[in-house]
């Protein structure tokens, strides 16, 4: 078994094969860039090199700096992770070549299956279905809508070396065609430095299932099981589950085998994952297989009780397998939702910045440790005051629960979101917990098009169903009474002139045009100490005991005889509103002002404070790259024409002009990074 191995990686992934290392007296060397000096993962290993400047192609995509990093600590390993070099056919023959041991599949296996194209053509040789599409490398976007038209519309453009979203295009229609297809081109160029494209015939209502597979140097291979991963937006997985609600014990038999055949064909050793798109009737395709480890592993480890990193890890060593097909269990359901620093209010654009507050609920079962399930698991590569840079993917981090089936997962899950506080940077949360109470998605009745469908009109927290709606306006209520009775508390009050705490209150709710509605309620038996009272809202009448304290942002206790979790904060309301709460459950979010009955009178007095009208300017969406200018001053611009485009967390996003105009001004320049609400450019 080897001494020391290094990981070739950064964030949550990086920090996961750590932990699996530690456990087995392994020793780990982390490698890191400027932007990730005092990152988690470096502070967790036994040693760190520096490898470079932030950009990942001057850093993590540097094979050069990483083989010469394990020769200089004497790493005997160097463990890939997922992403950057994981699928690099050229990187594992050099490592090899240096006599540094490459823990995941041979060369010859990552060259077959990590190019798309010839992966298709291997799987039709090998007897596995196949989508029809044109499996060669396209050279122009011309040749793509001619190809595109024979195949028939819709389409799936895709980088051969494509990965996690990253190169993909669904396109409709001629003109998304001649887009996606020079956008995947960009995206695949930089972020793994092949520009190949190809294209074949996107599947309506498809689901997007996969099989897991290990396999050792002995000739051992087994499927561990199928991941449903068909929750998807913009074609980047955001839950994912095992086992599939969908399939039959039949139709996971036979995807399993096929996958198994398939990695036999290329002498597959390691961990892999074989990726199917299956119809309605269970009719299934092979898309691609990942020669490396998955982000959505967890769930697999969760139901299998295996670890993944240390079977990886023992193969890589010569160990054989230590289980057969038949001893591969299926126990309870896992699921695993992704935590990403992304804005769901504002069309999930990318969030970078500083974690102000980094909270996760509490863990019960840990990355490393399967003796432990039926709990709440964390992987993260972050923690309190870390940066989210805008150089790498927008992952927090993994939320895993493991119940013992579908619907106590999801409560679980439920629970778990609620109970995760980030501040600092937006982040996914409100939308995955409105997810999980999505009666289609209870049910199990989904495809990759569910987000697509459902959210078509983007993402509003007030719009999001709740059980008890109430409730929140009762937290809001019970939380106000917690600050009125400290304020009347301090001590150097005047006679006669002490805090006086009303019992009657006014719930008024927020929104961007000003108040919404109000709600009157009345708060009785409230005691301090033991953090209880009792809230009547309407006809509703809510028992509330906590031990919260005041600014803190999560909410826990008992309301009613059952345990709840929500979070509640002042002061982050927009609208010179500082003495607003802002509450948030289930994906639900509530702005609103708790006022005594004459402060409501009055506030309701009040004028309203416009905004500023900001429609003559292109502004920045998110924190990035400006990496194009499309126009200049005093060119003619017809709404929906391109205008510029920034890069963030190795995405590229395009904006465009929302009328017809005149460009006035242009206010950045090609290479600035720009902040939220930005101007770019400003029309006469």
């Amino acid at each position: 078994m080897f001494t020391k191995i290094l990981i070739a990686n950064r964030g949550e992934i990086a920090c996961r094969v750590i932990k699996t290392a530690r456990k087995m007296g392994i020793r780990t060397v982390a490698v890191y860039s400027d932007a990730d000096r005092g990152a988690r993962h470096v502070m967790l290993a036994d040693e760190a090199v520096h490898i470079g400047p932030a950009p990942s192609r001057e850093s993590y995509l540097q094979a050069d700096k990483i083989i010469a990093a394990c020769q200089q600590t004497g790493a005997q390993a160097v463990h890939p992770g997922y992403g950057f070099l994981s699928e690099n056919a050229d990187f594992s023959r050099r490592a090899e070549e240096a006599g540094i041991v490459f823990i995941g599949p041979k060369h010859h296996s990552i060259a077959a299956m990590g190019d798309k194209i010839e992966s298709k053509k291997l799987a039709g040789a090998a007897g596995v279905n196949c989508i029809p599409g044109f499996n060669d490398a396209i050279e122009s976007a011309d040749r793509a809508v001619e190809i595109a038209r024979g195949i028939g519309y819709p389409v799936m453009i895709k980088a051969s070396a494509g990965g996690g979203g990253k190169g993909l295009r669904v396109a409709s229609n001629d003109k998304e065609t001649l887009e996606g297809f020079t956008s995947c081109r960009n995206e695949a160029r930089n972020s793994f430095g092949d520009d190949r494209v190809f294209i074949e015939k996107f599947v309506e209502e498809p689901r997007h299932i996969e099989i897991q597979l290990i396999g050792d140097s002995q000739g051992n291979l087994l499927y561990l099981n199928e991941r449903e991963c068909s929750i998807q937006r913009r074609h980047q997985k955001v839950i994912e589950e095992a086992p599939s609600p969908f399939i039959s014990d039949a139709t996971r038999k036979a995807m399993g085998e096929q996958a198994v055949a398939l990695a036999r064909a290329v002498n597959y050793q390691s961990a892999g994952t074989v990726e199917f798109v299956v119809g309605r009737d269970q009719s299934f395709y092979f898309l691609e297989m990942n020669t490396r480890l998955q982000v959505e592993h967890p769930v697999t480890e969760c139901i299998t009780g295996l670890d993944l990193v240390e079977l990886m890890i023992r193969v890589a060593a010569g160990e054989a397998l230590p289980l057969t097909q038949a001893q591969v269990k299926r126990e309870g359901w896992a699921i695993e939702c992704r935590i990403n620093a992304e804005d769901p209010f504002r069309n999930f654009l990318p969030s970078t910045g500083r974690l102000v507050r980094f909270q996760p609920p509490t863990e019960t079962m840990f990355a490393a440790d399967t003796s432990l399930c039926q709990g709440v698991r964390v992987d993260t590569g972050v923690q309190d005051g870390g940066e989210i840079p805008m150089y790498y993917d927008s992952m927090i981090a993994k939320l895993i629960v493991h119940g013992r089936d579908r619907l106590d997962a999801i409560a679980k899950m439920r629970a778990a979101l609620d109970g995760f506080v980030i501040r600092g940077v937006s982040s996914n949360i409100p939308f995955q917990a409105a997810l999980l109470g999505h009666p289609r998605f209870v049910a199990g009745d989904f495809n990759t098009g569910f987000i697509a469908e459902n959210y078509a009109q983007g993402f509003r927290a007030e719009d999001v169903p709740h059980d008890d709606p109430d409730l929140l306006l009762a937290l809001a209520a019970f939380v106000h009474r917690q600050y009125r009775q400290r304020a009347s508390q301090i001590s150097g009050q005047m006679a006669g002139h002490e805090l006086s705490i009303d019992q009657d209150l006014v719930l008024v709710v927020l929104g961007q045009q000003g108040s919404l509605g109000s709600t009157s309620a009345r708060i009785s038996g409230f005691d301090f100490a033991s953090g209880t009272g009792t809230i009547a809202v309407g006809e509703k009448t809510y028992t509330i005991c906590s031990q919260h304290r005041l600014g803190e942002v999560r909410l826990s206790g008992i309301c009613n005889g059952a345990p709840f979790t929500a979070q509640v904060e002042r002061g982050v309301v927009a609208g010179n509103q500082p003495l607003a709460l802002r509450v948030s459950h289930r994906g639900r979010r509530l702005d609103l002002l708790v006022l005594s009955p004459r402060a409501a009178e009055l506030y309701a007095l009040m004028p309203h404070k416009a905004p500023p009208d900001m429609s003559r300017f292109v502004l920045s969406p998110m924190p990035g790259l400006l990496v194009e200018l499309a126009v200049q001053p005093g060119q003619s611009v017809q709404a929906g024409e391109r205008v510029a485009v920034i890069e963030a967390m190795k995405m590229e996003n395009v904006l465009f002009a929302a009328a017809d105009g005149v460009v006035g001004k242009v206010l950045a320049a090609r290479g600035d990074s720009l902040t939220v609400d930005q101007p770019i450019v400003e029309f006469a």
